[in-house]
């Protein structure tokens, strides 16, 4: 593709193709490539936007399963996990499947994909079904999960570093608005007397509408198709395990809390289904909608800053839901999770800039310049998404999984609590020992070159 402004045309080996991409030479970004890279960002949100959904499904089903289903609580915080666990692991592949099939070619399979769990939950979802079928179907679900990893890894190719904090955190939020919209939907169901086979029954037909979209309207780019090298390298490098560790803190929280928030206003504040759908969609959409917020923060300030006083922000939240659980404040719960809510998309936003800054940053200190440098930042960061947004997965099982032991030992989620907030505690200290008190000896060491310049853009 060259800067002509023309959009691609179809070329050999199935699908639409773009030769070339240069999103760092501004001439080009202008004229041909910012257009293109909008279309491509827009239909990918649509397209995780479901994934979501669907992978978020089964915290919507289980406030539709009462009494008559014969699950305990300990059972449904067992079969969220479960679904968690299985979005978590299939990012590494979905990450993988871009760089061998195309973005655009791959975001249509992984769209169509979501078929499978929704019409096998349409199928089994009735009361007499046994625990064991339930998790099964339930395990289908977690590929929606991996529709994240593939879209940022395509996403981030498209976008040039001055923008990537803003891009990357509108196509993460806009999936992520995909759990509010469900537990919305789901309100509007369960208010009006309808079953489950309704929600499941809207997002059949929602599934081929974003299929067909991205078929006809996304591209995919050859400088990213057939390097999974890429992933074998981001994953030698310490940098993106301890992303990883940060991200557990930021999405691993928001994924979590998106599928146990129901279930501990209904188990521990003996909430209605109907009564905590109200509540449970509110946390999940203001931090959905703040993502994009916490990319633009980094984007000027520095995703290391913005994300250390998140984490400051998240504990602190954290300690007065631990003081509203023994008090057992209804209000002042639900204000401090929405606000703890808040601040995970904040921090998804700004731990995700941080990411192709640091692989920006290592490019220049190797000595590479110019396009080199955006070339290499660009093929590393990318490849480390899907893995660093796997192991942030991981996150939401083990938050499920301490809503589970908090509530078999202690009867409430307060034990949960006290762990998350140690945990914000270790997050704290990485970041600031890693990438704020170490940025400052490689700016000093750099001081005169247009390398300190953009390190202090990347503000790694």
């Amino acid at each position: 593709m060259t800067a002509t402004g023309t959009d691609p045309a179809p070329s050999g080996g199935g699908g639409r193709w773009i030769q070339d991409w240069d999103p760092e030479d501004e001439t080009f970004w202008r004229t041909t490539g910012e257009r293109i890279a909008r279309r491509n960002l827009l239909f990918s949100v649509l397209s995780e936007h479901i994934g979501f959904s669907i992978w978020t499904l089964w915290s919507v089903l289980v406030l539709f399963m009462g009494p008559e289903y014969g699950l305990a609580p300990a059972d449904k915080f067992l079969l969220t996990s479960m679904v968690t666990l299985v979005g978590a692991v299939v990012r590494v592949p979905y990450t993988f499947a871009v760089a061998i099939f195309g973005g655009r070619n791959w975001t249509i399979v992984s769209a169509g994909l979501l078929l499978l769990p929704t019409v096998a939950a349409f199928v089994v979802m009735e009361p007499g079904t046994s625990f064991t079928t339930f998790l099964w179907v339930g395990l289908l679900a977690g590929i929606g999960g991996g529709n994240f990893a593939s879209s940022m890894t395509n996403i981030n190719a498209f976008f040039p570093l001055r923008q990537k904090g803003w891009a990357l955190g509108l196509n993460a939020g806009g999936g992520n608005v995909g759990v509010p919209v469900i537990q919305l939907i789901a309100l509007a169901i369960i208010g009006a007397g309808g079953g489950p086979r309704v929600l499941l029954g809207v997002y059949i037909p929602l599934i081929v509408v974003a299929a067909v979209l991205a078929a006809v309207f996304m591209d995919n780019l050859a400088t990213v198709k057939n390097d999974t090298g890429a992933a074998r390298d981001a994953a030698r490098d310490g940098h993106t395990w301890i992303m990883s560790f940060l991200y557990i803190g930021t999405f691993g929280s928001f994924i979590g809390y998106s599928f146990a928030f129901g279930q501990v206003l209904t188990t521990q504040f003996g909430r209605t289904p109907l009564q905590a759908a109200w509540l449970t969609f509110i946390g999940p959409l203001l931090g959905s909608l703040v993502r994009p917020l916490g990319g633009r923060l980094a984007d000027r300030y520095g995703g290391a800053r913005i994300t250390l006083w998140t984490y400051v922000a998240m504990a602190a939240a954290t300690a007065v839901l631990i003081v509203a659980s023994l008090r057992e404040s209804l209000a002042l719960f639900v204000v401090a999770f929405v606000v703890l809510f808040s601040l995970t998309g904040l921090g998804n936003g700004s731990t995700y800039k941080m990411i192709p800054g640091i692989f920006q940053a290592k490019a220049l200190a190797a000595g590479l310049t110019g396009e080199e440098a955006a070339r290499y930042g660009r093929r590393l960061s990318g490849a480390s998404m899907g893995l660093i947004g796997a192991v942030g997965a991981l996150g939401g099982v083990g938050i499920n999984l301490a809503f589970r032991q908090s509530f078999l030992s202690f009867g409430s989620g307060t034990g949960a609590f006290v762990a998350f907030l140690a945990f914000y505690a270790v997050c704290f200290a990485v970041t600031w020992a890693v990438y704020l008190r170490r940025s400052a000896d490689l700016a000093a060491t750099e001081a005169a070159t247009e390398t300190k310049r953009q390190l202090s853009y990347a503000e790694v």
